[in-house]
């Protein structure tokens, strides 16, 4: 056989093998390409600049990806889902999360698996009830307010940090703070204690407190009275004076603002007599001394208008007829029922009766 048919009969015996390498270079080449696509190239959807996602506490990684379905966050699940598998991602962390835009697969699976939260702000200002903040809190967190609530009045909890049911709001010192969406109440409580101590700690007002022979929780009190009286902080101060020469001549405190929390209708603008009837340990016209504890949330203004009261003489004091919501002082009866008169008819002349 002449080498030309020899040779020409390996060419046609090469050309199966030499086709099955291409084609599996071919096969090899897509799928390393189709490896480097869902890995790196991006997957998360730029219809927002940040997607935030919640990951219920015991959510599981199919829930999780219908999460990530439902809140159209990725552009192709099934590369996300392969690179998820490829990168062992088994355990979904609860928590809140802000995904970046443009996100590829393996950034996004490494910050779930991190547990990388982002945290929510939790607001405590001017609340009357510690169901109320519950419910505000309740707003921006995993926990609901049932749940919360049932921690905030936990009998067990209050007594062991020197609280009672109806001291509990002076826990809360209202300020914005930041916790991660999935913090559990308990844990919330327990910072909320910290924060107390921290303020209470801060510019000497434990031993302010201790001067006038008042516990934080009772200066908490009155100034959530005194912070019920009025929105102006410039005569926060005077009007602690006021209330506090009444309690040290033995005095009842006869404010009004207590007068509104004992008849529980915080819709009443205008106390009247059949208001200060209501027997309510809060009703500070028939009870003398402070109540059994804050009828609100006490803003920081308000507490240091307490400790940094101003020293005068004055016992009365009564809005002043006008709209500024400030107020007339008076050191006597007298001079006080000048004041009342004037404004109680700048009341009736608006109708306002109630």
């Amino acid at each position: 056989m002449s080498t030309e048919v020899t040779e020409k009969k390996k060419s046609k015996a090469l050309k199966p093998i030499l086709f099955m390498l291409l084609l599996l270079c071919t096969v090899a080449a897509w799928f390393a390409y189709g490896k480097y696509h869902a890995i790196f190239e991006p997957n998360v959807n730029t219809n927002s600049k940040t997607h935030i996602l919640e990951v219920p506490t015991g959510t599981d990684y199919s829930e999780l990806k219908k999460l990530l379905f439902d809140k159209q966050i990725l552009k192709d699940s099934a590369s996300f889902n392969w690179v998820a598998t490829f990168m062992k991602y088994e355990k979904v962390r609860p928590g809140r999360f802000e995904i970046q835009s443009g996100w590829n697969n393996r950034r996004l699976v490494n910050h779930l698996k991190a547990g990388k939260q982002s945290t929510v702000k939790v607001v405590v200002n001017n609340e009357r009830t510690v169901e109320e903040i519950a419910g505000k809190i309740a707003k921006v967190i995993e926990a609901d307010s049932l749940s919360l609530i049932s921690t905030f009045q936990d009998s067990t909890l209050l007594k062991q940090n020197g609280y009672t049911a109806e001291t509990s709001i002076s826990i809360f010192i209202p300020n914005t703070y930041d916790y991660y969406w999935n913090t559990k109440p308990a844990d919330l409580l327990e910072r909320m204690l910290k924060e107390n101590e921290k303020f209470w700690s801060s510019n000497e007002r434990k031993n302010k407190a201790a001067d006038l022979q008042l516990s934080p929780e009772e200066i908490y009190t009155l100034a959530s009275i005194v912070e019920k009286e009025t929105n102006q902080n410039i005569e926060k101060p005077t009007i602690a004076g006021v209330y506090l020469n009444r309690l040290k001549k033995g005095m009842l405190l006869q404010a009004d603002p207590t007068v509104v929390f004992a008849n529980q209708d915080f819709t009443i603008r205008r106390v009247l007599n059949k208001h200060l009837t209501k027997d309510s340990p809060y009703n500070t016209y028939l009870y003398q001394g402070l109540p059994p504890g804050p009828i609100s949330t006490a803003s920081i203004a308000s507490i240091d208008a307490v400790l940094n009261h101003e020293s005068h003489d004055y016992i009365f004091f009564c809005a002043k007829p006008d709209n500024s919501g400030l107020h007339a002082f008076a050191k006597s009866l007298a001079g006080h029922n000048v004041n009342a008169n004037k404004f109680r008819r700048w009341l009736s002349k608006r109708g306002i009766r109630k």
